[in-house]
């Protein structure tokens, strides 16, 4: 094979490689961007705003931090909601509901009701009814909050990882243009005779 024809192919492949990661940096971009923007259109629009303190003690000194650095502030940021949700919701509702997750304290509150059922008159029994169905609610509402807190972080997770892959692909983009480039100008160096 001739030495021009293969720099002209090989440069030609390249600058085809770069195209196809310059569009595919494009699109990392505007789905990161994407991302970005609709977790922060829709946390703000959620009017969160972040304490200054969880009030719990056995916290690391980096989750003191956060919340000292960022207390009194908007929560438009999927890490905001990720340490709002694992470190401010998750504390409060272990104390709510003694350690017990909601499907644990309504299986607890089912099995109360059927026995206030059978015994409707038992005003005590009545009262842990009662007290639980406080509890179970509670504990339902933070748990959902903070399902959907942690769906928009990891929705902004992706963001932040579509970014990255942008810029990786611009850079492997831009690296073969230049490999291309340089492929063509040493196909017009080469000489009509030359052969791999």
């Amino acid at each position: 094979m001739k030495r021009r024809a293969f720099d002209r192919i090989t440069s030609t492949v390249g600058l085809l490689l770069a195209a196809i990661l310059f569009v595919g940096g494009g699109l990392l971009t505007w789905g990161g961007t994407f991302a970005n923007n609709q977790v922060k259109d829709q946390l703000a629009a959620q009017k969160i705003t972040l304490p200054s303190v969880t009030h719990n003690a056995a916290e690391s000194a980096s989750v003191t931090a956060f919340f000292k650095a960022n207390g009194g502030k908007m929560m438009t940021t999927g890490k905001q909601a990720q340490m709002y949700a694992d470190h401010y919701i998750a504390f409060h509702l272990q104390g709510i509901g003694a350690g017990k997750v909601y499907s644990e304290l309504s299986g607890e509150e089912i099995g109360l009701k059927a026995q206030l059922a059978a015994d409707p008159k038992n005003a005590t029994l009545a009262a842990q009814v009662a007290a639980l169905d406080a509890q179970v609610n509670t504990v339902f509402k933070g748990e959902s909050l903070r399902g959907m807190l942690l769906n928009a972080y990891a929705f902004w997770q992706l963001g932040q990882i579509a970014m990255i892959a942008s810029w990786v692909t611009y850079i492997g983009g831009l690296l073969f243009l230049i490999l291309a480039l340089m492929g063509f100008a040493h196909s017009r160096r080469a000489s009509e005779d030359d052969a791999i």
